[in-house]
């Protein structure tokens, strides 16, 4: 067993929210108890925001905006703010990821390696200050001279997930700050330590008051940032069902939105590849953050006269896998994030046997572990792709086996979902690889395992979302084109 480093959430000012560069009194005593999902105990005790207190951080966002300075600087003046906030996060990786491991179950070996990549999401952004052509230069159809001007959109209303928050919230904090703009962040009441240790940073670095406000909340006050008029863009990882809610309530505003979400994403194990080295990559992937990922591959799709083949792989590389504490450098997959979270994987691997799919591994809680939101790692064969197995996200450890006639119906089913976030094709040929990339629609597609890029882009077709987050695709969302013609050209056009 590894024993945790800090003794408690290294978290300073877990009663109060960040709001106009303070750290101030909520409008209520009501708390949000943070459970450790390996104990089922209480980890954290933070502030609840109310809608009083989501107009509050609002209003200092609206006002760090509209009065300055934050949009009128130029970007290399707020990458120095930025490169300070990755310093920052380099210096307390540790206790990022010790909090993202006791939050929602990540092993806490992962979390330090993904910790320790974060920093580089704003270096990156930084970098765009002066790589990014913020002012381009154009010749209007009807004479005069013209430019296209990229401004910050506005006040952002980012709301980040429970799985994965430090990593949601600096892929859409880094970018709207490189484009001026100001941010309430509304963390999520299972994981909210990741923006604090966030806030905490900006107030270290001298951030202009405004610019970064930070407050924790479940849906209600959720949805009054959402419709509040003072928030010009939504920014949202989570649910499908959750970003339709979302995507109407700014409809009706005509707010901008970006929506990171679900997925029921395919890997296609074609003909010519091993199975046992794809079960391998799968399993392996299967068991990343205990399957609570939105892009993990869930519906893996395959030649009817392989699919015996594939499921005995499967379900051996499974039988290896150790399910224990996130802490304990012997397991090889923690806990589920909440006891519902835990309920719902139960509900939809019931679902599948009463279905008439094949259980062929796992589904049950494992062995010796009585407490803790456990669960072992899942296996279904014979999968029917209108089923509730490949249509539902689970969320969780549950991987579905589905058999297809040959290539061309593998490409049909991978594509007969509604979702379009991930997907991965299993071959040996790259041209191969290639030409069934094409015809995947999903905003991802990888070669013979579970891949995907911040690096210049990630997000869904479908109903797995709107926009992409990472690189300069994720820049633009933040950005409003705004085109100037003068009669003449002016001498400090910047």
């Amino acid at each position: 067993m590894t024993a945790p480093k800090f003794a408690a959430a290294p978290i300073k000012h877990p009663d109060r929210f960040y709001i106009g560069g303070q750290w101030v009194k909520p409008s209520t005593s009501d708390l949000i108890d943070v459970i450790q999902p390996a104990t089922e105990e209480v980890y954290l005790q933070v502030a609840e925001a109310k809608p009083d207190d989501v107009s509050r951080a609002v209003a200092a966002a609206r006002h760090a905006f509209d009065e300055g300075p934050w949009p009128f600087m130029t970007p290399a003046e707020r990458a120095e703010y930025i490169r300070a906030i990755a310093e920052g996060l380099r210096k307390r990786q540790e206790e990022v990821a010790y909090t993202w491991a006791s939050e929602m179950g990540i092993l806490h070996g992962d979390a330090e390696v993904r910790s320790a990549r974060i920093s580089g999401i704003y270096d990156f952004y930084a970098s765009l200050a002066d790589d990014f052509e913020w002012v381009e230069r154009h010749t209007p159809a009807g004479g005069g001279y013209g430019w296209l001007a990229r401004e910050p959109v506005g006040v952002v209303g980012a709301i980040v997930p429970w799985n994965a928050a430090i990593v949601a919230l600096s892929f859409k904090l880094a970018p709207a700050l490189i484009a001026g703009c100001s941010v309430v962040l509304k963390s999520s009441p299972e994981s909210p330590s990741a923006g604090y240790l966030l806030a905490e940073i900006a107030e270290e670095v001298g951030l202009p008051a405004g610019v970064v406000n930070v407050v924790t909340a479940h849906r209600p006050a959720s949805e009054a940032l959402v419709t509040n008029p003072g928030v010009d863009k939504v920014s949202f990882t989570g649910s499908t069902a959750a970003g339709k809610r979302i995507a109407a309530l700014c409809a009706d505003r005509v707010a901008r939105v970006n929506l990171e979400l679900g997925g029921k994403s395919a890997a296609l194990v074609l003909d010519d590849y091993d199975v046992e080295k794809a079960a391998a990559s799968l399993a392996d992937s299967t068991m990343e953050l205990t399957g609570q990922v939105c892009s993990a591959l869930t519906r893996v799709i395959v030649s009817r006269h392989r699919h015996d083949d594939l499921v005995e792989a499967l379900s051996a590389e499974f039988a290896k896998v150790k399910v224990g504490d996130q802490f304990d450098s012997a397991s090889d997959m923690g806990p589920v994030a909440a006891q519902r979270q835990r309920d719902t994987i139960e509900r939809l691997i019931g679902q599948g046997v009463e279905e008439g799919a094949q259980l062929a591994a796992g589904g049950h809680r494992p062995a010796g572990l009585d407490k803790g939101w456990f669960i072992e790692p899942t296996l279904f064969g014979n999968v029917d792709n209108h089923s509730s197995l490949a249509c539902t996200e689970a969320f969780g450890p549950v991987l579905s086996v589905i058999p297809a006639e040959n290539e061309a119906d593998q490409i049909r089913v991978a594509n007969d979902s509604p979702y379009g976030l991930n997907s991965a094709v299993f071959t040996n040929g790259d041209n191969r690889a290639w030409q069934v990339a094409r015809r995947i629609r999903s905003g991802t597609v990888g070669h013979n395992a579970h891949r995907n890029s911040h690096a210049f882009s990630f997000g869904g077709f479908k109903q797995s979302g709107i926009g992409r987050e990472g690189g300069r695709e994720g820049l633009m969302p933040y950005l409003e084109p705004k085109a100037i013609i003068l009669d003449r050209e002016p001498t400090d056009a910047a």
